[in-house]
């Protein structure tokens, strides 16, 4: 009797479960591009018809909407998501997304928006082809410092409890994805591709925003692979390969007043290959304050790379600067297990203002070669102070 009680609560339980499975499917609905008019011809303007089925998934009500956009490519003017929506949202993109060539079409500074959106998923393992080489020829930013905007890919402000996987992005006019007042996102399994010398085309640029992740995922590009900017903290990057391009860098920093701390990063398990710098803390040579504290490099392979560990605070991309000692105060940065080959005689450089010397910097188990020459690597420290520890590949200068 007691084991006829039992199989039929177990069965009963996998009815349940079954029922609970099923009401969960049918909570999410799908709102297909297609069904508003979209047509993936690679030439006619979609635009009006993704606003369509993003504005009737945001409202929907019902669990979780999910905007489609199958196989095959649409053309997609400058367009912006926004919210809040009233349930968990999925863009799902199957097919590519292709941006104008023309820029005259375009709004000067972006491409695709989302905006206010709380537990947004991007993903589908589609692409995201920004056209970028109609921008690199007229871009001059790198001579010029008022070069004027171009259409980042794909911005996301105000992006909260959110996720963004299995995308790739290519050929962006500048930086293919730029976060602003984000909080608590997961970006991960994301290939960045554009050419080395495309001008701009950082592939995630961080700024003002909290508890970001990117793991498992290779980004080669024209400029930084990921770019911490002011006000961001606790920022988890791992697992990623960075390659070609300029490293991952904290900063610029100290451009612009009242800019907010950098605070919390860690870079984990990376590997940068003939990159122009690997990890890279720079700040400019100005009288405007800020600091970036409790920075932690571990466990990165450098392959073939110019400047492996680097703080530049004389930092200036144009000919003509203003030589003043930076006023940003960067402390408490450890770098451990870090490992390769540099392409460089100065493996380390450790270029610090002299106002605001760098305080409490740790080198622990360093081993960085000096990779086709018979020179042995070196490091360079000015105005520095902290300690290091174990084996130490060049030998340390603090």
């Amino acid at each position: 009797m007691g084991l006829t009680r039992g199989f039929s609560s177990v069965f009963f339980l996998i009815l349940l479960f079954a029922s609970v499975s099923k009401a969960h499917e049918r909570r999410i609905k799908i709102f297909d591009v297609r069904k508003y008019g979209a047509v993936a011809d690679g030439r006619r303007d979609n635009t009006k018809a993704f606003l369509k089925a993003w504005d009737e998934a945001c409202k929907w009500r019902g669990g979780k909407a999910r905007v489609y956009i199958p196989g095959g490519t649409f053309f997609l003017n400058s367009v912006k998501f926004f919210g809040p929506c009233k349930s968990t949202i999925q863009f799902l993109i199957k097919g590519t997304l292709k941006s104008p060539s023309n820029l005259k079409r375009m709004e000067r500074d972006r491409w695709i928006t989302f905006r206010h959106v709380n537990r947004l998923v991007v993903t589908g393992g589609g692409i995201l082809d920004g056209q970028g080489s109609s921008a690199w020829n007229i871009n001059t930013c790198h001579k010029e410092p008022n070069c004027g905007e171009f259409p980042v890919s794909v911005r996301f402000e105000f992006i909260t409890n959110s996720k963004v996987y299995n995308i790739r992005s290519l050929d962006s006019k500048t930086t293919h994805f730029l976060m602003f007042g984000c909080s608590n996102v997961n970006i991960s399994n994301v290939v960045i591709s554009a050419p080395g010398d495309s001008p701009n085309t950082d592939g995630i640029k961080i700024g003002a925003s909290t508890k970001i992740r990117i793991s498992h995922s290779r980004i080669g590009t024209g400029d930084d692979c990921v770019a911490i900017l002011p006000g961001s903290s606790n920022i988890n990057i791992s697992d990623v390969f960075c390659g070609p391009g300029h490293g991952i860098s904290v900063g610029s920093l100290g451009k612009y007043p009242n800019e907010d701390n950098v605070y919390g990063l860690i870079v984990k398990n990376c590997t940068l290959s003939r990159t122009t710098n690997g990890v890279r803390i720079k700040t400019w040579g100005s009288s405007l304050a800020s600091v970036a504290a409790g920075l932690t490099y571990q466990d990165i392979f450098m392959d073939n790379v110019a400047n492996p560990i680097i703080i530049d605070q004389q930092y200036c991309p144009q000919a003509k600067c203003r030589r003043l000692p930076s006023h940003v105060q960067i402390k408490d940065i450890t770098y451990k297990n870090i490992w390769g080959y540099s392409s460089t005689k100065v493996a380390v450089k450790f270029d610090c203002s002299t106002k605001f010397p760098c305080k409490n910097v740790v080198l622990s188990d360093i081993n960085l070669s000096h990779k086709g020459s018979h020179d042995v690597a070196v490091s360079e420290c000015y105005h520095v102070s902290g300690a290091s520890y174990g084996q130490q590949t060049p030998r340390s200068c603090i």
